[in-house]
């Protein structure tokens, strides 16, 4: 049972976190500062700094935050859940990649989007944590080569193009470069279809 200062202390981390997110894409990454983070949550900058130990590691905490939503999204579909059919499963991870970044592009422009010149590395235990993401295509794909119903290539390598393929597409429709006359629906339906059309055994 959690203690009601434990509930305060996840709050304000929350708090800390929305206000950054928002300055982040408003500002810049060389603009926000601890102390304009706490002005705008309403506590001292002391405060921040029982949370999160520097910028960096608020920001790496961010990515985080957004991989996890993303991990949740993906892994509790029951599509995937039930782990059946893999070309079931590699359409709905894709699709739902492709609607959380649709839905989420504050999230997404950070976990993808964002690189800071001067940022910190990003910790080799939060990055092998993100990379669960893509690993469940990985392994999707490798459930369909044991069932000769994929081609057999690299799976991590192809994990990574199909990857590729859906952010290009997400970044444009997010970033509005997508021809206005093309319909984004169809648009969504021929970038999925391609993917699968590809690793398909003929």
């Amino acid at each position: 049972m959690k203690r009601d200062g434990e509930d305060k202390g996840s709050n304000l981390r929350k708090n800390i976190l929305t206000v950054s997110r928002k300055m982040l894409l408003e500002e810049g990454f060389d603009r926000m500062s601890m102390r304009k983070i706490a002005s705008s949550v309403g506590f001292s900058a002391t405060s921040i700094y029982l949370y999160f130990k520097n910028k960096d590691d608020l920001l790496h905490a961010l990515i985080e935050e957004g991989f996890d939503l993303l991990y949740e999204a993906l892994s509790q579909h029951p599509v995937v859940k039930a782990n059946g059919d893999p070309f079931a499963v590699l359409e709905t991870l894709c699709r739902e990649f492709v609607r959380f970044g649709m839905e989420n592009p504050e999230y997404y422009e950070i976990m993808f989007q964002l690189h800071p010149k001067h940022m910190q590395r990003y910790p080799v235990e939060k990055y092998r944590k993100a990379r669960r993401n893509i690993d469940m295509i990985r392994h999707t794909l490798e459930q369909g080569q044991q069932q000769n119903l994929i081609k057999p290539h690299d799976s991590r390598l192809v994990a990574n193009v199909i990857l590729s393929t859906l952010h290009g597409g997400i970044s444009l429709m997010n970033s509005g470069r997508i021809d206005v006359k093309v319909d984004k629906n169809a648009y969504v339906e021929t970038i999925i279809r391609s993917v699968l059309a590809g690793v398909r055994v003929n």
